[in-house]
């Protein structure tokens, strides 16, 4: 080959080159802009007779994926403080989140998931009334072993409470006995008057939801729990020999729902 016609050769091999470089930078820049980000910002709401302690092992397991998470601590004085308390996280939020909430939780989500924050919901063994519900009412629907014992107890002054004596054996039989009484003796008391709260409208309408059933759920019927997910067309994953307290004693598969409702929602 003639040295007259090598710089020809370096400049056409240079030009394909960076032709092909900015070809790929192009098609990397498309995709960063037509991929949104999963959602990051986790909130956790627990039920009645529990405060937000209990979320710990999952609360570990979605921080250690990077996920944002805060936990709601309801007063459970009424239904309106506890709707409030949830808002008040929500309006803390920097983005988008899941809104998760087990057993009583689900109904106060129900009713402060319309905030713009929340992108999808995820009950964990918990009520979904629709509007003009109330979860007393739509418990009679399928009863529950609890709901035919003597174990609720009720305050003077309107607060029901657990039996502790009976606590393990209704609201967490797949926990140790030593940790289910420590549950029972740091239960939060929750006003009779939330759970016949009515619900105005329901988040769960507009958006998307994840149900997870614990199927020895002795608090909350397995059965309702489904039924609830049914009218909802909510994606369902069952947790085979789990008790109510399955936000406790099963936190992966807890953690892996949440983190399924994020990876799906954009």
């Amino acid at each position: 080959m003639s040295d007259s016609l090598m710089p020809l050769q370096i400049q056409r091999q240079a030009s394909q080159f960076l032709c092909t470089v900015l070809l790929l930078l192009t098609c990397g820049a498309l995709s960063g802009q037509t991929r949104e980000p999963r959602v990051r910002n986790v909130v956790l709401v627990h039920g009645a007779w529990a405060d937000g302690s209990g979320w710990k092992g999952v609360y570990d397991i979605l921080v250690k994926d990077g996920y944002n998470v805060s936990i709601v601590q309801e007063p459970e004085t009424s239904f309106k403080d506890d709707v409030a308390a949830t808002k008040r996280v929500l309006a803390q939020q920097d983005g988008p989140c899941i809104l998760v909430a087990h057993s009583y939780g689900g109904a106060v989500i129900t009713e402060a998931g319309t905030d713009p924050s929340v992108a999808g919901l995820v009950y964990v063994a918990a009520h979904m009334p629709d509007a003009g519900e109330n979860e007393a009412d739509d418990g009679k629907r399928f009863p529950s072993d609890l709901s035919k014992s003597n174990a609720i107890k009720k305050t003077a002054d309107g607060f029901t409470y657990l039996d502790p004596a009976q606590f393990h054996e209704y609201f967490a039989a797949d926990l140790p006995a030593e940790q289910a009484a420590l549950m029972a003796r740091s239960q939060v008391l929750n006003a009779a008057d939330n759970f016949k709260a009515i619900i105005t409208t329901p988040a769960w309408r507009n958006k998307p939801s994840w149900m997870l059933v614990a199927t020895k759920d002795r608090t909350i019927n397995p059965d309702l729990e489904r039924w609830y997910a049914n009218r909802a067309s909510s994606r369902t994953v069952e947790v085979s020999g789990a008790s109510h307290s399955v936000y406790v004693s099963r936190p992966r598969e807890v953690a892996a729902v949440i983190e399924e409702a994020s990876s799906q929602i954009r």
